[in-house]
């Protein structure tokens, strides 16, 4: 066990400690870790490496330090964020005119915390902190952190302490509601990233759960069109953003369109192999727009459109009485598109700047699988 001094404080039932921990405990029981959905896909560290400077960071080192999960709510680690930051603590331990971390860090502890008061019904006391590799987790602060992590072994013998509040066992949900709470405005938290937080870990929505599910499968699944084109999270070299395609999806499945226990992992299954297999045959309906460059098939809004005349094509394959993932048969429904639609309705200086909504363009593929031939009402 660790034993720091801390003052035990109480806000509406919830029970947390001010502390204060050496930079040394620190480095040793904090674990440091971002969002991601594979490593390869999304590198824990963003921005490139400086060139013409020489960057004070072993980034190599650094890297191995961060923990990548898609358990875990932290973004991306800003490159240029820790190099400045590593200036200044260097800056402020040469002159020794300012603190470099003044500002208290949020922890929360996995394992539970003993406090001992000083006096009966005292709020002063010692908390015993288990010395354990990685129990600690920065809810804020963890770039000043990681950068302290980077500098330490500059420090030498020079006494250095973080002032920290720390939360006992805090429950999973709890700690990503909070770190969205302190992000979402003031560092300007991105849609793309809050949506993959939502559905699970920061608030339990069965919809939300099944579009995100659905986004993911769409972007990582390689016979998919759009493998590998959405930023996930917000970053990334895709061209497609995550946050109004998973919007689109959820309401969706709020409506009874779709029908299916949602909760189940069938319907989860079905519904990706129904997504993945419908976009694989809009890509092979209008081939030409969608593998063209001057079109805006794969926009946002176009995307969106094709999202909200689905439970039409599930209605088809439903009279039909075929299975809704059936590649095949998801083709002959939306056939008439082709005919009646065209790759000419998303050139982008053409027709599609002409009527670009989201409304008029599903309006026209519902009247498409209506009167495939064009017949007029």
């Amino acid at each position: 066990m660790i034993n720091v001094s801390a003052i035990r404080m109480q806000q509406f039932g919830v029970q947390f400690y001010s502390a204060s921990l050496t930079a040394k405990d620190i480095d040793k029981l904090v674990r440091f870790e971002v969002l991601s959905y594979g490593e390869q896909h999304h590198p824990p560290v963003r921005g490139k490496k400086r060139t013409g400077a020489v960057s004070k960071v072993n980034w190599d080192l650094l890297e191995r330090r961060i923990g990548a999960n898609e358990k875990a709510y932290q973004r991306q680690i800003i490159r240029r964020k820790i190099d400045e930051l590593v200036q200044y603590y260097e800056q402020c331990r040469q002159a020794r005119d300012l603190p470099s971390i003044p500002g208290a860090v949020i922890i929360s502890c996995d394992e539970a915390l003993t406090f001992t008061p000083m006096a009966e019904d005292s709020n002063l006391g010692t908390l015993k902190v288990p010395e354990r590799e990685g129990i600690l987790r920065a809810i804020d602060g963890q770039h000043r952190l990681l950068a302290m992590h980077a500098d330490i072994e500059r420090f030498g013998q020079e006494s250095f302490t973080v002032p920290a509040v720390i939360f006992d066992r805090l429950p999973e949900d709890h700690i990503v509601q909070m770190f969205v709470t302190i992000n979402a405005k003031h560092t300007r938290l991105n849609s793309s990233h809050l949506v993959s937080l939502s559905g699970r870990q920061l608030y339990r929505d069965d919809s939300l759960a099944v579009a995100h599910d659905i986004v993911r499968a769409l972007n990582e699944r390689d016979d998919s069109p759009l493998y590998m084109d959405i930023k996930l999270l917000g970053v990334g070299k895709g061209h497609v953003a995550q946050a109004p395609l998973a919007q689109e999806l959820k309401r969706l499945f709020q409506g009874d369109a779709f029908g299916g226990p949602r909760k189940t992992q069938d319907f989860h299954e079905d519904a990706k192999r129904f997504f993945v297999n419908y976009f694989k045959q809009v890509a092979l309906v209008f081939g030409a727009a969608w593998n063209g460059r001057k079109y805006s098939i794969k926009s946002s809004t176009a995307l969106r459109a094709f999202v909200r005349v689905a439970p039409d094509v599930v209605r088809s394959l439903d009279q039909e009485h075929v299975e809704r993932t059936d590649f095949r048969a998801i083709g002959r429904v939306i056939s008439p598109w082709g005919r009646r639609i065209g790759d000419l309705r998303f050139e982008t200086e053409g027709a599609w700047s002409k009527s670009p909504s989201v409304d008029s363009l599903t309006k026209e593929l519902r009247l498409a699988l209506l009167y495939p031939e064009g017949a007029m009402v």
